[in-house]
């Protein structure tokens, strides 16, 4: 069968790669056609854009770049009508792709698939209108999404495991097969992981912004602990030289590429939200999210009154409980960042509690193979419909 793909970021790229592996376990004929990245290339098929020509972040380079928006949108929709698939599979990125989706619904026969469902219970809601009428299956890597999506939207969805509780448990594996040498080897390789003292892991965000607003406040609240080393992190696509300005004068290392060996040898970590909270919790290491904003009690405000959700972080989320503190807007300060990371460092009175609250995440989140399941699905419904 023949599959469209379209995703406009990195982990976009990262899950629908590891989709295009599974879908051809099920379907040994699987073609694939795509908007994406290097790592779905390396599965085969044919690239049409890469997604760095749509990944354009902010209301300003948003609409400097709308142009060039309008051209990719009006190309994918083209594209997708000359090559015909046999089903259209939409990875995140919910703006252009519920657009996509809209088209694709009212111009042709072609269905739509969605994995990696949009975020819509943390903000627009009032996309389930479109994803009802113009999704015809959706695939949650999220155990929350399902009695949202089901028992508040009377929308079925698929819930088929998640993909970074895969990513660490294939990586922790992985390790427990390597001897002392191999560890050594690893690093010799990153030097930053090669102290005798133990380590507080630093993961600032992946975009430029979140780094420069979160960054300086946990140097600072983590350089107080002098018996730990602060390691830092660095995001793909982030070049060494922008954390410059913020490392200078901090006794701190940098480690690119390494982030899970980060994390397995982390005794606690500050953490921007995001995936890497729940990354963190899946490698049991304990840690505070730190996330600064702009008018800060005018965010406090708007979370209080207006977005709909508790947490803002996926493993609070999941939980569906406070297991780690968020210092999210008025909360976010230097004194907050380190009295709160003291508590979870060994002798810390959050560090237990926390550690329970992940198993339970753990539990909730479940064992199945994400990409394998979504694929299987997948596969088992067209062919319902041939």
């Amino acid at each position: 069968m023949k599959y469209y793909l379209i995703v406009g970021e990195a982990s976009g790229d990262l899950h629908a790669s590891r989709l295009m592996k599974s879908l051809r376990k099920y379907d040994e004929n699987a073609e694939f056609r795509f908007f994406g990245g290097d790592l779905m290339a390396t599965e085969g098929g044919t690239m049409v854009r890469h997604y760095k020509d749509l990944a354009y972040m902010g209301f300003v380079p948003v609409l400097l770049h709308l142009p060039t928006i309008f051209r990719n949108m009006s190309f994918c929709k083209q594209d997708i009508v000359e090559w015909h698939p046999d089903v259209v599979i939409l990875v995140d990125y919910p703006g252009f792709n519920l657009s996509i989706a809209k088209f694709v619904h009212a111009q042709t026969s072609i269905p739509v698939y969605y994995y990696i469902s949009p975020k819509i219970w943390a903000w627009k809601e009032y996309r389930i209108k479109n994803i009802r009428r113009d999704v015809d299956e959706l695939f949650s890597i999220l155990p929350f999404e399902q009695p949202f999506f089901e028992q508040k939207h009377h929308y079925p969805i698929h819930y088929v495991g998640n993909p970074t509780a895969d990513e660490v448990r294939e990586f922790l594996a992985s390790q427990q097969g390597k001897n002392e040498k191999d560890a050594a080897a690893v690093e010799k390789d990153c030097e930053a992981l090669s102290s005798s003292k133990p380590v507080i892991a630093l993961l600032a965000g992946s975009r430029k912004q979140e780094i420069k607003d979160n960054l300086p406040a946990m140097l600072q609240a983590a350089s107080a602990f002098k018996d730990y080393e602060l390691v830092l992190a660095g995001a793909p696509g982030i070049e060494k030289s922008y954390y410059d300005a913020f490392v200078e004068g901090y006794d701190v290392k940098i480690v690119h590429d390494k982030t899970y060996h980060l994390l397995a040898r982390a005794t606690a970590a500050l953490v921007t939200s995001g995936t890497a909270t729940l990354e963190t919790a899946l490698f049991n290491v304990p840690q505070v999210v730190c996330y600064e904003t702009p008018v800060p009690h005018l965010i406090r405000f708007a979370y209080n009154h207006i977005i709909k959700c508790k947490y803002i972080s996926l493993v609070n989320l999941i939980a569906d409980e406070e297991v780690v503190q968020e210092l999210l807007a008025d909360r976010f300060s230097v004194k907050n960042i380190h009295k709160e990371l003291g508590a979870v460092l060994p002798g810390g009175f959050r560090r237990e509690k926390m550690l329970e609250g992940y198993s339970e995440v753990k539990r909730r989140l479940g064992t199945a193979v994400a990409p394998d399941n979504a694929a299987r699905r997948m596969v088992e419904l067209l062919r319902e419909t041939k």
